[in-house]
């Protein structure tokens, strides 16, 4: 009877323990997931090496660029539909102090070119055409600055990226030949590098890429709308007395 008390005392004692050290367990489990949850998004991304940080200087150049060229390009390149209709109105009274009003009050890239154009009546048609054509040469130029600088960064973001990876398994096997031992804990410092510093540059790479189309095909757009004021422009003038080719 004594034995069987006792027996039933040590069972009930390792079940305790056991129940015990599954808590302990879990506890310490929970801990260890709410230690990586805890970790910031920088922390996670200085974990990145040393190439990260040209990467995220490169961001903030490519961000800077992509909005101060959106915000020029979609200022200069709007278009006021009435601008011709108003022109010939006053070419049409002979006022041409008229017309250099109206287009000196269209202060974009479309009123400097008809303003060139308005400036240039009683030339030979060829010559106020290749006026025009230089004036608007002249306002593309003005909207694609700094956007080539987008085109290189697109190349040289995911090139620090792929130095960073190299960096990275360097230090795998430098770590490993250290402590001639394979484990996670050698090689996972090396796998951040690698993996967040490739990441990162090819994700700056990317949205330089995509801004540098989208600016040079709002530039293509101009260009295209320009043509056809230019030759609106010439169609007006020509119709008059004086303008012929």
């Amino acid at each position: 009877m004594k034995f069987s008390v006792k027996y039933t005392l040590v069972a009930a004692f390792l079940m305790s323990a056991g129940v015990l050290s599954a808590q302990v367990a879990e506890a310490a489990t929970e801990e260890s997931f709410k230690t990586v949850e805890e970790i910031s998004a920088i922390d996670f991304l200085m974990k990145g090496g040393v190439f990260l940080i040209p990467i995220v200087l490169l961001l903030f150049y490519t961000t800077y660029v992509a909005v101060e060229r959106f915000l020029y390009i979609r200022r200069m390149t709007k278009q006021n539909m009435l601008l011709l209709g108003e022109l010939q109105t006053q070419l049409n009274t002979g006022n041409m102090q008229g017309a250099l009003d109206v287009v000196n009050r269209d202060q974009t890239s479309f009123g400097s070119v008809v303003k060139e154009g308005v400036q240039s009546i009683g030339r030979p048609i060829p010559q106020i055409e290749a006026n025009m054509e230089k004036v608007a040469n002249i306002e593309i130029g003005k909207m694609e600055k700094n956007i080539n600088h987008l085109g290189l960064i697109a190349g040289i973001a995911p090139t620090l990226g792929f130095i960073g990876t190299i960096s990275g398994v360097i230090k795998i096997f430098y770590s490993i030949s250290i402590s001639e031992n394979v484990s996670i804990g050698n090689i996972s410092g090396g796998l951040y590098e690698k993996m967040i510093s490739s990441g990162s540059g090819l994700v700056v790479g990317i949205l330089a890429f995509t801004a540098y189309h989208l600016l040079n095909g709002l530039i293509d757009n101009y260009a295209l709308a320009i043509q056809k004021i230019n030759l609106e422009f010439v169609k007006l003038i020509s119709s008059k007395d004086g303008h012929k080719a």
